[in-house]
């Protein structure tokens, strides 16, 4: 460790927090999923505080349109993966801190990768698929996890899991309405503050701050300039639900439907049928498919939760979900 002597000392002065925290910070092993928007503050203040050691997690690169919110990045950054170029700037920030960069899509498939050897996990990506899957895995490994999502001028920011209820206690069905940063826009204050207080989340959590963030939600509305929080300790973790699943975990014996469109950008997968979730909501599943796990894919996971909940109603409940991505490397 190189650091010097004064660069820590106006947080440790901090009386709430002091040399135990930074300290408590300097051992702390933490993984970031996503590299935007949310991961700009994150980074910059989970990095600049000392966090020992961030494993970064994304599989796009850097667009033009990325750069009114994602501000670790520069013009001449473009085309470049967001984790490479993410990594190199935070390293020139603060060379105590080991920034592991990781070029791919997180699911459950490599969640317990990911997850295996860190403290703390946070949800920073713009995908409710992968949202779930980290929450789902913070549940079952007694991870806490800082979660948040920004669409527009709206956003909320909370802790979940460990000693917790999970993303799913709060949030069991998809909204009927579910927007997105490419669909909807959104602005870069808003995802600034956002992050802001993700970062503020986490340190509290890595350094075991009272009362704990975990278990708390705080809602932002820029255009009313107003944030509203409230807890959720008791929230009961749903029973049902509809679990995704990486590429990886399809079995051959799976009957696969494929919800996108011809011509829809993304991988190829052997998919049994193509529909809709209109159709599946109409007339449920194929007779071929009786006996058989049913596993709904698409771009986002979005049209699969949707089709999910369609087939429940017909009564078919051995599904799961893959949310494929656009499969370009961008």
């Amino acid at each position: 460790m190189r650091s010097e002597p004064n660069r820590y000392a106006r947080q440790s002065a901090v009386p709430a927090f002091g040399t135990r925290g930074t300290e408590a910070l300097r051992n702390a092993r933490v993984l970031v999923i996503g590299a935007g928007g949310l991961a700009a503050p994150v980074l910059q203040y989970l990095v600049g505080a000392g966090v020992g050691f961030i494993r970064l997690v994304d599989p796009d690169r850097i667009d033009l349109t990325n750069l009114h919110r994602q501000t670790l990045f520069r013009e001449d950054d473009i085309g470049a993966p967001k984790v490479t170029a993410a990594a190199a700037h935070m390293g020139t920030l603060n060379t105590d801190v080991e920034i592991e960069p990781v070029k791919a899509a997180f699911d459950p498939a490599l969640a317990q990768k990911m997850c295996g050897d860190v403290d703390l996990v946070l949800d920073c990506a713009d995908s409710f698929a992968a949202s779930y899957a980290a929450s789902d895995h913070c549940l079952e490994a007694g991870l806490p996890l800082i979660s948040a999502s920004v669409v527009g001028l709206e956003g909320y920011c909370g802790g979940f899991c460990a000693n917790a209820p999970s993303l799913r206690a709060l949030f069991p069905d998809l909204p009927e309405t579910l927007g997105s940063c490419d669909t909807d826009g959104v602005l870069g204050p808003a995802v600034g503050v956002i992050g802001s207080l993700q970062a503020q989340m986490a340190v509290a959590v890595l350094t075991k701050a009272a009362p704990s963030p975990l278990g708390q939600l705080v809602r932002y509305d820029a255009q009313a300039m107003r944030f509203s929080q409230f807890r959720f300790d008791t929230a009961p973790e749903p029973t049902l639900g509809h679990r995704f699943i990486g590429n990886q975990d399809i079995s051959p014996i799976d009957y696969v439907i494929d919800l996108r469109a011809e011509g829809e950008p993304g991988p190829d997968i052997h998919a049994m049928e193509r529909s809709t979730a209109q159709h599946l909501a109409e007339n449920g599943a194929p007779k071929a498919a009786d006996g058989h796990r049913i596993v709904l894919a698409c771009r986002s996971g979005q049209r699969a939760w949707r089709a999910a909940d369609a087939l429940a109603k017909h009564g078919h409940t051995h599904v799961a979900l893959i949310a494929l991505g656009s499969g370009a490397d961008s």
